[in-house]
């Protein structure tokens, strides 16, 4: 790997933790909001755990493939060599 690989590989990763955040402070600030719009229009009712709920099973999934899941390039490049050992086991 070059560092001009390692470099671009660091560019997707860093810009995939970003929208995660993004993400995230989204979630934080609108679900803030729609707590506050829930307790002050209609506090008997707690309708706000659905789109709490909801989302947050989104940001679970996001945060899963961000932290968790090898990236894209790096499950790639795992898949050739493995490919790459068949083929000279093969040839031998």
């Amino acid at each position: 790997m070059t560092e001009q690989d390692a470099y671009e590989r660091a560019k997707r990763r860093a810009k995939t933790k970003y929208e995660f955040y993004n993400h995230l402070i989204v979630y934080l600030v609108v679900n803030a909001f729609l707590i506050a719009v829930n307790l002050v229009t209609s506090p008997q009712s707690y309708w706000f755990v659905f789109p709490l709920i909801g989302w947050g099973v989104a940001i679970v999934i996001h945060a899963t493939k961000v932290f968790l899941l090898p990236d894209e390039a790096r499950m790639i490049e795992r898949l050739t060599e493995g490919e790459l050992r068949k083929q000279k086991s093969h040839q031998a």
